[in-house]
C-alpha cells in the first residue's frame, strides 16, 4: 500500500476553529487535537503536538500508517466543507484557520497561521 504521508515526506490537513467558547485545532491525519483559549495557542499546542509525534515516529522508525490515520468523520465533513468554495471560511465564522503543513515545515514551524 502507497501511503501519502513516510517518515521522509509529506503533509498533514488542519483546522482551528472554535466551539462554544473554546479554540480547538486539529491534526486530522494524525488524529490530534488540542485546546486553547485563543486561536493562536490552539494552533501553537497543535503544531507543538504534531512536531513531538512525528519526532516519535522518526526515532522509533515508524510505520507509515501512523502518519496516514483516518480521522474522525466530524473532521472530515468540516474539511470539505472548507474546500468546497473560497468564501467558506466567510460563511463559518466559527473556523480561523485551516490548511495545510509540509511535515518537514514542523520542524521549524513555530507561528501562528495569519
Amino acid at each position: 500500500m502507497k501511503y501519502k504521508n513516510t517518515l521522509q515526506k509529506g503533509s498533514v490537513r488542519f483546522i482551528i476553529f472554535k466551539e462554544d467558547a473554546t479554540w480547538y485545532g486539529v491534526c486530522l491525519e494524525f488524529n490530534i487535537v488540542e485546546e486553547g483559549s485563543t486561536p493562536q495557542e490552539a494552533y501553537m499546542l497543535l503544531n507543538e503536538a504534531a512536531q513531538g509525534y512525528v519526532e516519535s515516529a522518526r526515532k522509533i522508525k515508524a510505520r507509515p500508517h501512523i502518519l496516514n490515520q483516518v480521522s474522525d468523520c466530524e473532521y472530515e465533513s468540516l474539511w470539505s466543507k472548507l474546500q468546497g468554495a473560497e468564501d467558506q471560511k466567510e460563511k463559518m465564522p466559527s473556523v480561523f484557520s485551516f490548511g495545510k503543513i509540509n511535515l518537514n515545515q514542523l520542524r521549524n514551524n513555530a507561528s501562528a497561521p495569519a
